[in-house]
């Protein structure tokens, strides 16, 4: 179940940005992280928002991870899990929506949103950049154990969308692999690798993330241990 009863399903905001150098654990650093949000409506292409550009366009960006998208509930929860309120776009996300439970979002729906057809395929695993963007070098570790992860996106049809407009959500395929599913595979509380394959919608990346995964499994079985949980790729 990805819709929230009884409240609207909308995206409530729109933020792009680009990169930018930032001084962090003194070094220079650069990253798209921190974006702002958009008044009007923005252009989808098929791989990014129009005025969004990736630092790190190996890591982030491209056809399988065009638009990321986290809610405005999931925001709520870390406000009062920090102690402080939380903006939308706070986590790098191009969407913040409403009444959508992102985390068990299941991996090729597909959404349509003003006058683009948006097809979630991962659940966002996070990194470094947002150790960075909350001034805390432990929070990707603290995102991860969260199982509050977001998703992104890829373009199946290009668009316009904008602020307020609502999310229209096609019947989700049969498989119900979420967002969640993945996110355990990828932490090590789950070896079922099967999901992977059981999704065919989702980002290519992860096939070859599961060959090594594998390979992996079959040296901490020879050595007798088990690799501990991460949220680092």
């Amino acid at each position: 179940m990805t819709v929230r009863e009884a409240v609207p399903v909308v995206v409530l905001s729109v933020q792009v940005g680009g990169p930018r150098a930032y001084p962090w654990l003194g070094r220079p650093i650069v990253t798209s992280i921190v974006k702002h949000p958009v008044a009007g409506r923005v252009r989808v292409h098929a791989h990014h928002l129009e005025g969004d550009e990736q630092a790190d366009p190996n890591a982030h960006g491209g056809a399988d991870k065009a638009v990321h998208a986290y809610a405005r509930e999931d925001l709520d929860w870390w406000a009062a899990e920090l102690g402080h309120p939380l903006a939308n776009g706070t986590f790098g996300e191009n969407l913040t929506t409403s009444g959508l439970d992102l985390t068990h979002a299941v991996i090729g729906q597909t959404w349509r949103v003003g006058t683009a057809v948006l097809q979630v395929t991962e659940p966002r695993t996070p990194c470094w950049k947002l150790g960075f963007r909350m001034g805390d070098p432990g929070f990707p570790r603290r995102m991860a154990a969260a199982r509050r992860p977001g998703v992104l996106l890829r373009v199946l049809e290009e668009g316009a969308l904008g602020p307020g407009d609502a999310v229209t959500l096609e019947r989700p395929p049969a498989h119900g692999i979420t967002a969640a599913d993945i996110t355990r595979v990828y932490l090590r509380e789950s070896r079922d690798l099967s999901v992977i394959d059981a999704a065919p919608e989702l980002a290519a990346h992860w096939r070859t993330w599961a060959g090594h995964r594998t390979v992996w499994h079959e040296e901490d079985e020879r050595r007798g241990r088990t690799r501990p949980a991460t949220s680092e790729g």
